[in-house]
């Protein structure tokens, strides 16, 4: 994980440094002194321009900064970090959340946007989720340059190639559920990819090497494949939520009416992501004419995320949609995002579309919802990606 230094011609690494930015005292110390505790080495910074005096001399693996500072704010603290480092993790912390500042979070590629106090467990569950994908980011880059340089190209192509058969073949479905809260039944499972490849140790990380491999026909095949395999264990009336990429429309193999897919049609939610791809999928509208036409269903995700998710309901028709994750996150405690839920929520209703509230973790977010008119829900609170098809938790 840390920096690199060199002695006698070999490469080692010290532990992870990380930068703390608070100017209350106190908050510093407590935050020292968990991740501290956890092996790291903490460097602390009493506000953001002595943040930026630090960053000129030295380099760190993630950076936690709080929002609400005096002279230099969190977000101007990440934005100078992304002028200077595309791929540097930075975990915001506030004591007052709003929507204006989560959305600049989403914007500048934040890590994680935390709610004071800060757990400690959440706390170092987020510091090692983004110090490993700050390593992959790294590797990433390496072996981007690699290539680039003309070193290695057929080799480094061909391990690519390889990394990714194998990452298909030791690949396997989780299932979350989808509850209707109002009379305690599962709705449905959300289909949600993985695989043993070590080498591709999260679906970022495949769906980025299939696009860069241009082999997303044969990942999106195989996911369709597996997910369906297992839905007769679950009761008839239970719905398959499948995550389709936008790319996906262009193949034809998904139009199949003999396919498994296609023959367990009337249970199935086909749910679109990567909607910015959408423009580049010629008559879209007619594809998906084509798929509701063999019995699907359709959905959008991240609606509220912050972009074009609203123009999706004229392209799409959609016959539900998720609210994203970052407007579930602390509803309870956010007025700004109480009031853009409703909208959302009463849109829904007004046009016959069902809304699922996703990423719900705590009783009181579950609880804002359902008061908001949101009965479908998915999220941790209830059930974490597994196999099929475990019962969901009601109580909590």
């Amino acid at each position: 994980m840390g920096p690199e230094t060199r002695e006698g011609g070999v490469v080692t690494r010290t532990r992870p440094r990380l930068l703390v930015i608070d100017d209350d005292q106190l908050m510093r110390k407590l935050l020292s002194r968990v991740l501290n505790g956890k092996g790291y080495e903490t460097i602390v910074a009493q506000d953001g321009a002595h943040a930026r005096e630090l960053f000129s001399r030295d380099t760190f693996d993630l950076v936690l900064t709080d929002v609400h500072m005096p002279k230099v704010d969190g977000i101007a603290v990440l934005k100078q970090i992304r002028e200077r480092d595309p791929d540097l993790p930075v975990i915001l912390f506030t004591a007052s959340p709003s929507a204006e500042t989560a959305i600049g979070a989403l914007q500048l590629r934040a890590t994680a946007y935390l709610t004071k106090p800060i757990d400690p467990q959440r706390l170092i569950e987020e510091v090692e989720k983004a110090l490993k994908m700050h390593e992959l980011a790294r590797v990433r880059k390496q072996a981007h340059q690699l290539v680039q340089s003309g070193a290695s190209r057929d080799a480094a192509e061909s391990e690519a190639s390889n990394q990714f058969d194998r990452a298909l073949a030791g690949l396997f479905m989780v299932y979350q559920p989808i509850v209707r809260l109002s009379d305690k039944r599962v709705f449905g499972y959300e289909a949600l990819v993985r695989s043993s490849e070590p080498s591709l140790p999260h679906p970022g990380a495949l769906f980025d090497a299939a696009e860069k491999l241009k082999r997303w026909d044969d990942l999106g095949r195989l996911i369709r494949e597996k997910s369906v395999v297992p839905l007769g264990q679950a009761a008839p009336e239970v719905s398959l939520f499948l995550n389709l990429h936008a790319r996906e429309l262009l193949d034809e193999t998904l139009y199949d009416r003999s396919s498994a897919l296609a023959e367990a049609s009337s249970r199935v939610v086909l749910e679109i992501t990567e909607r910015a791809h959408l423009d580049t999928v010629p008559d879209v509208e007619s594809r998906i004419e084509r798929l509701r036409a063999l019995g699907f269903r359709i959905a959008i995700d991240d609606i509220g995320a912050g972009y074009s998710g609203l123009n999706s309901f004229t392209m799409l028709r959609p016959d539900l949609v998720k609210l994203d994750m970052a407007l579930v996150r602390d509803i309870d405690k956010d007025a700004v995002k109480r009031r853009l839920a409703t909208l959302l929520v009463q849109l829904c209703d007004d046009l016959g579309i069902a809304a699922v509230g996703e990423g719900v973790e705590t009783a009181a977010e579950r609880d804002t919802l359902l008061g908001l008119g949101c009965d479908l829900l998915q999220g941790y609170l209830f059930g974490r990606p597994s196999a099929p098809f475990i019962m969901p938790k009601f109580e909590g």
